[in-house]
């Protein structure tokens, strides 16, 4: 049934549709984590870094991209997930190192097709196959890498591992290096790069976070 809202108007009361907030009111899909729903804002043709307001749900410009980094794959969030205490606790336990909270912010993903999508604002199937365990000033910032499901040239990799050496250096140096500033310290630390079973358990406890995150 679709959504209404109504809009004062001083002769007449106008019904427009609501629009679902991306982050709260789409659902990861049934069959997650296996096959998740993932909503995506930035596309390799950006000249712009745009994300998701967190109170409207619409896209917001956060910063032109000054520096040559461009992202190399379509890049968003995981709907009703959480970057919280327990994504914190697994990047402890798996990294060896105390990592006292997650980044506050929905499941970051990364999803690799054959196809140029031109814009962000979209939804997509995405099947998970691995990811990046990165520290962002201290606190667990995970990026999982999917792939687009049916996709002719990605869709047949299962695991991270089996990606060509090139895309995962690629991906590798873009998370290293897109937030350092010339001429000051880099602030992303990368602490494991792991295969489709743990990235399914990263989706998994971001949806327990999300779950329990406080209001």
């Amino acid at each position: 049934m679709q959504a209404f809202s109504e809009t004062a108007h001083p002769d007449h009361m106008a019904k427009t549709p609501s629009k679902a907030h991306p982050w709260h009111g789409i659902s990861p899909g049934e069959g997650a984590p296996n096959i998740i729903t993932a909503f995506i804002e930035i596309v390799p043709t950006d000249t712009v870094k745009y994300e998701i307001d967190k109170e409207s749900g619409y896209l917001k410009i956060d910063r032109p991209q000054q520096y040559s980094n461009i992202i190399p794959a379509l890049y968003g969030f995981v709907p009703r997930t959480f970057c919280g205490d327990g994504i914190a606790k697994l990047a402890s336990e798996r990294s060896g190192r105390f990592i006292e909270m997650g980044d506050g912010d929905p499941l970051d993903i990364c999803v690799l097709t054959e196809r140029e999508i031109t814009h962000g604002d979209i939804l997509l199937q995405a099947i998970p196959i691995g990811g990046f365990r990165l520290i962002d000033k201290g606190e667990a910032d995970d990026k999982i890498i999917a792939v687009l499901k049916g996709d002719s040239m990605y869709g047949h990799f299962n695991e991270l591992a089996d990606l060509p050496e090139a895309v995962v250096k690629r991906l590798r140096h873009y998370f290293l290096t897109y937030k350092t500033l010339p001429d000051e310290p880099a602030v992303m630390e990368l602490a494991n790069i792991y295969g489709r079973e743990e990235a399914l358990e990263v989706i998994r406890t971001s949806m327990k976070d999300y779950m329990e995150m406080p209001a």
